[in-house]
């Protein structure tokens, strides 16, 4: 079972601007590749501070001359690597509150940006796809559970899960791990066991 990577998602041809960009071609910039933020890179390609229509409507209505990318960037740029889970590329950006993160190399150079609405795609994975990496790698592969043995069905986005495994404190391991499978957005937990193995008194018995 694999997380899909910023690289799986991201754009890899990234629309970037200097810092001596001037607004006017910024804002054209942004209109004409719909995009929200643009990454503002040095003469060795490094990003150095991102510009948002955010920035832009501020330094207009502050009205003060004709300034550059490097006069209202957002700086420094918080970036991520290819390498990087979406999950962690989603933390990153709910955590310092930016829509887009520009995506380096090893060499902190600019390979890529990964959006918000990039992200969003992992949502619009087939309920088929879902059903099968379940099944495949989730009961299968990780847990060696008998496919048989239990119904997986997937419906815009919700699993929910039924039959019956051996062990009770299985339970909530299988139903954590189709949370953490991309595209999933709850699980039905209607899974029932053979041999009863909760501590007394666990939370995780109390929740069952």
């Amino acid at each position: 079972m694999r997380h899909r990577t910023v690289a799986d998602l991201m754009a890899p041809t990234a629309i970037s601007v200097q810092r001596g960009t001037p607004f006017k071609e910024i804002a054209r910039l942004l209109d004409e590749f719909d995009i929200t933020a643009v990454p503002v890179v040095d003469e060795a390609e490094h990003p150095v501070g991102v510009v948002s229509e955010a920035d832009l409507l501020h330094k207009r209505v502050a009205g003060r001359g004709s300034p550059t990318a490097a006069d209202i960037m957002t700086s420094p740029a918080i970036t991520a690597a290819p390498e990087w889970s979406v999950v962690r590329a989603a933390r990153v950006m709910g955590r310092h509150s930016v829509k887009r993160l520009p995506v380096v190399d090893a060499a902190g150079r600019l390979v890529g940006v990964l959006s918000r609405r990039d992200l969003v795609q992992l949502f619009l994975r087939r309920d088929q796809s879902i059903r099968e990496e379940i099944v495949e790698d989730v009961l299968t592969r990780t847990l060696q559970l008998s496919p048989s043995a239990l119904s997986v069905e997937v419906t815009d986005g919700v699993v929910t899960l039924s039959g019956t495994v051996g062990r009770r404190m299985l339970i909530p391991v299988v139903v954590r791990l189709c949370h953490s499978v991309d595209g999933v957005v709850d699980v039905i937990n209607r899974l029932g066991y053979e041999r009863d193995d909760m501590p007394v008194g666990s939370p995780t018995a109390t929740e069952q």
